[in-house]
């Protein structure tokens, strides 16, 4: 039998746990227990976007209820694939769950995808398994922190990557929403160090202020209660709360100083991202989708340097923010159903990563 936590696609604090018996592989197909997986607040956007870019789609569930895409690891129980042995492990894309069967295809040393046909229409990149044996990335001693931070660095890399390709939109200052959560403090850590010129402002709630100046990569924090502060420079909005009273405010407080505004995620859940308060002033946001603008470096750069660029800036990152976050492991999907609630109602401790062991 498999379990599966499935979320409730329209009210996703609404879980239940459902046992399903398992079928026969397939020709090739390739069945991997899942070893454990991080839940964080980028699990949280999956879910508030899910209809809007298909994550439903990669693991599907039933009816109104949907499965919720996680980072983590697994090995391989079963195999009917000449090249993948029993025993091996690897890490990607996972549902929150404790099985999944999966089609290697393109098989190499470092990895392989998953041809499931349903898997097709989405994003190459959530489809990529990595064979843990030779990929570089991998350490056994930061496995909770490669599933915690890994996913949401690499979207931090990106955001960076775009803005310093359209020269920051002529801002002088970057402002981050939710400043305390996983990718907004990527973000910092690569701006600092690639576009130092640009001063980093965090805005996160007041209880976290302490939490978020410790980690030291803004150079000013402030309480959502002080946007009306904002230093009056050009500035670009990053948001990653998808509030839309709290980008409102943002977008108010700037008006014209405001030269570029985008949403990454959603950590807080239930605002929506809808307007309020009247017509929105300054540029339209942008919802930032993380595969796109991977195309866009990867071309820029190439495969191998754009390999070598992010590796590079996340080995200076975990060492930083490694320190940042105590890594929690829970047993069971029951734990995995109450971390995830816990996220999407924002009262998880950022200083906190949770490590699920199903």
């Amino acid at each position: 039998m498999a379990r599966t936590v499935l979320v409730k696609r329209d009210a996703i604090t609404q879980t239940r746990i459902v046992d399903t018996a398992l079928p026969p592989l397939g020709d090739g197909e390739v069945r991997l227990t899942i070893e454990s997986f991080s839940v964080t607040a980028n699990n949280v956007t999956y879910a508030g976007v899910g209809d809007a870019f298909g994550y439903w789609n990669f693991f599907p569930g039933e009816g109104e209820w949907g499965v919720v895409p996680m980072w983590g690891h697994a090995v391989v129980t079963q195999s009917r694939h000449s090249d993948i042995a029993v025993g091996e492990r690897v890490y990607g894309y996972l549902p929150m769950a404790d099985t999944l069967d999966v089609l290697p295809d393109g098989v190499s040393s470092g990895g392989f995808i998953d041809a499931a046909a349903h898997r097709q229409p989405m994003s190459v990149i959530y489809n990529q398994y990595s064979r843990l044996a030779a990929d570089p990335e991998h350490d056994p001693a930061r496995e909770g922190e490669r599933m915690i931070f890994g996913p949401l660095f690499k979207t931090g890399f990106l955001i960076e990557s775009f803005m310093r390709r359209e020269a920051w939109f002529g801002a002088e200052a970057m402002i981050c929403t939710s400043a305390s959560s996983k990718t907004a403090m990527a973000t910092a850590s690569v701006a600092r160090d690639k576009s130092p010129q640009v001063r980093r402002i965090g805005l996160t709630s007041a209880g976290n202020v302490k939490f978020v100046r410790a980690g030291g990569f803004y150079d000013v924090v402030m309480a959502y209660e002080q946007i009306a502060d904002l230093p009056q420079v050009p500035s670009v909005l990053v948001d990653f709360a998808g509030n839309a009273a709290l980008i409102h405010a943002v977008h108010t407080a700037l008006a014209d100083n405001l030269k570029y505004s985008c949403t990454v995620g959603a950590t807080h859940v239930g605002a929506g991202f809808g307007q309020v308060g009247g017509p929105l002033p300054g540029p339209e946001p942008v919802l930032f989708f993380a595969p796109h603008h991977a195309v866009a470096a990867i071309q820029e750069l190439g495969p191998k340097a754009f390999g070598a660029a992010v590796a590079a800036s996340w080995v200076r990152f975990i060492g930083e923010a490694g320190s940042t976050v105590k890594v929690d492991e829970r047993s069971g999907l029951e734990a995995a159903a109450e971390a995830f609630v816990a996220t999407a109602e924002g009262r998880a401790d950022p200083g906190v990563g949770i490590v699920i062991r199903p």
